[in-house]
């Protein structure tokens, strides 16, 4: 009897494990609250240098006019003044050109009393909080890759912790720690200090991904992890809109980052009902504890005489070879050790990082469209639920490497397209921005499976941490990409739409998965990668013990 016939007896798809995906699922809805909070946080208004000081008329519009000049756009600049006001320009009778001719000699000043703000869109955020504008305007861009840099490196350290302490305690720190984080960062006195806090919450918010995640597949079985895996990837599309919706309805920035962030105090809560991974708990040497996790698996799906027959000795058994398994020599190295393995490695780091990075490129910077961020958002989180029906029956009819290849490629050509199109011509500019975002979401569904299908059981989990880590380097990135756009408007745009195409040529030359087993040891990787379908090599033993279906299940899983 394997772990996974324990599982059926006690009941795999009870009234527990559905209360159990539910619950682990609803943090995952905060997700892209968190992730994409940015857009909405840090919006920046239409601003401009405020009046001198000791100024005292009635009129703002003749204020305006007297201290400001006006820019290209016709619009008063944002970063300078006159030095002094210049009074006798509002009795001007010359045209607007002959104006600007006479302006340009007048001396200038930066804003040395502050910035004036149009506060009709946002009340407040962290943009006139700070007043990061003019020569400050970059750390707007700091700001989110800190947090990306926290989400990198919350990976690292709970995925790490949670093999050595357990999913569910550390789901408990990270749900807390999410929540006090966001807290914090909501009553910040300063921008380092609100910076500091949203590391907390990209840490945090890794943990809690990954630990959910743990949980979830250890306690399901095989047949229902694509539907269950697939729901929860729609969980994060849901958050999409969520996120658009309480923004709309809270337009103040502490406020904003506050509702994000109690719900997780919730999460919380009714974390303490979770159980211990059984699995991880046998493997952890606590198999009494193991025992009472499945009997109380049984009782809540009604099935407590079945689950009276379960003992040690009969759990002890059913994970021999899922031991077998922990006690691999494997590391990240493996993943570079021949050539097939090399070209996998490399060629899935430049898609993950490329789809990432470009994803994160177009969903952080809302506002260059020109129309409501509000409708944007939800046009954007909308647009995932049709692209990853399109892109699961792309990988089943045409397979896995022309879908990532196409969703890459075209994802690119809509990008670029974008930077011939006028400004003025705002809905089409949106239309292509969206089939473009639609596409990367599509890469991003098709890399998890491809991914997974590619590397080898003995190394699956140190591949997939690996790219992982080049999705999460590819968001840390991207905002900082934005900055180029000061002196080059179209540069940002044809970096994020050249990174897509180079990495779908990648993607190019990575092996056909569909239809084929998951290859168990980097042999089978070998042989498939040279178009050996059966190789006569006599197994090792450790490779024996990979090859069982319930030690590729715990090597997913872990």
């Amino acid at each position: 009897m394997a772990f996974s016939d324990l599982l059926e007896q006690v009941g795999s798809t009870g009234r527990f494990q559905i209360l159990h995906v539910t619950l682990l699922s609803m943090p995952i809805l905060m997700m892209a609250s968190h992730n994409l909070l940015q857009n909405f946080v840090a919006a920046v208004p239409p601003h401009h240098c405020a009046p001198h000081a000791n100024l005292s008329v009635s009129s703002m519009g003749d204020v305006l006019r007297a201290t400001v000049p006006l820019g290209q756009n016709g619009k008063p600049e944002r970063c300078r003044r006159y030095a002094h006001p210049q009074w006798q320009l509002l009795n001007s009778n010359s045209s607007e050109s002959l104006w600007e001719e006479g302006v340009e000699e007048i001396e200038m000043q930066r804003c040395e009393d502050g910035w004036y703000y149009n506060i009709t869109e946002m009340s407040s955020t962290i943009i006139t909080e700070w007043d990061l504008v003019c020569d400050h305007r970059a750390l707007k861009q700091m700001s989110q890759t800190t947090y990306m840099g926290g989400v990198l490196v919350g990976a690292v350290v709970f995925g790490g912790l949670s093999d050595r302490f357990g999913r569910r305690i550390l789901l408990l720190i990270s749900n807390l720690m999410m929540a006090v984080g966001g807290t914090c960062a909501a009553f910040s006195t300063s921008f380092t200090m609100f910076c500091l806090f949203r590391v907390c919450c990209g840490m945090a918010l890794s943990g809690v991904v990954l630990n959910s995640f743990s949980l979830i597949v250890e306690w399901i079985p095989t047949r229902v992890r694509t539907v269950v895996g697939t729901g929860t990837g729609y969980c994060y599309t849901t958050g999409q809109l969520i996120l658009a919706a309480v923004a709309y309805c809270i337009r103040d920035w502490r406020w904003l980052t506050l509702a994000v962030s109690l719900p997780f105090y919730v999460s919380f809560l009714y974390s303490w009902w979770f159980l211990e991974s059984a699995r991880w708990l046998v493997l952890t040497n606590k198999s009494e504890q193991a025992v009472k996790n499945l009997k109380t698996v049984a009782r809540i799906n009604g099935r407590r005489a079945e689950g009276d027959k379960i003992n040690l000795e009969m759990l002890q058994e059913s994970m021999k070879k899922e031991m077998a398994c922990s006690k691999g020599s494997y590391s990240a190295l493996d993943l570079l050790r021949t050539s097939t393995m090399r070209t996998i490695t490399v060629c899935l780091s430049a898609v993950w990082f490329s789809t990432s990075f470009a994803y994160y490129g177009l969903s952080m910077d809302l506002q260059k469209f020109g129309v409501s961020i509000y409708l944007i958002q939800v046009i954007f989180g909308a647009v995932d639920i049709p692209a990853k029906i399109v892109v699961t029956i792309s990988m089943s009819m045409l397979g896995r490497r022309p879908s990532q290849c196409g969703a890459l490629v075209l994802a690119g050509v809509m990008i670029l397209i974008n930077l011939l199109v006028p400004y003025d011509l705002q809905v089409l500019r949106t239309s292509l921005a969206v089939i473009g975002k639609g596409c990367l979401a599509a890469s991003f569904s098709c890399c998890y499976l491809y991914s997974g299908e590619l590397y080898p059981t003995v190394i699956r989990q140190n591949g997939m941490g690996w790219v992982s880590m080049m999705a999460r380097f590819g968001a840390m990135v991207a905002p900082m990409v934005l900055l180029l756009g000061e002196d080059s408007p179209w540069l940002p745009g044809f970096i994020y739409g050249g990174a897509p195409i180079v990495s779908g040529i990648f993607a190019f030359f990575l092996p056909e998965t569909v239809g084929q087993s998951l290859p168990d040891t980097i042999q089978d990787v070998d042989d498939r990668g040279l178009g050996r379908k059966n190789s006569k090599r006599v197994p090792e033993k450790e490779d024996l013990a990979n090859k069982d279906p319930s030690c590729i299940l715990l090597k997913e899983s872990v």
